[in-house]
């Protein structure tokens, strides 16, 4: 078995972050604009893209991936998307700056 955390592009522009077990992350794509689960956060936001996917090796690093890239900002996702790990960090310093500066 294979295990996917994938990042779809949805035509409202929002991203959807999900995970998939099996060999392609396209076939799970698929099922999202195929509306094969009516009641998923994408099925009012279709067609959806597929952007990003990264393959893992243990089921539990998959699942903690996909937790904590739900919670990032869009800024962050994008430079996933991108393929640009190293500005993570700064943007996480520049989130948690900007949310400790005091208000005027």
């Amino acid at each position: 078995m294979r295990y996917w955390v994938y990042i779809l592009l949805c035509a409202d522009g929002r991203y959807y972050v999900g995970s998939y077990r099996g060999e392609d992350p396209e076939v799970r794509a698929s099922e999202h604009n195929t509306g094969k689960y009516l009641d998923a956060w994408t099925s009012k936001r279709l067609p959806v893209t597929l952007v990003w996917s990264c393959e893992f090796q243990r089921i539990t690093d998959m699942i903690e991936f996909e937790r904590r890239l739900k919670h990032w900002r869009r800024a962050k996702r994008e430079a996933v998307i991108r393929g640009e790990w190293s500005a993570l960090p700064g943007l996480a310093t520049a989130y948690a700056r900007k949310a400790k500066e005091p208000s005027r």
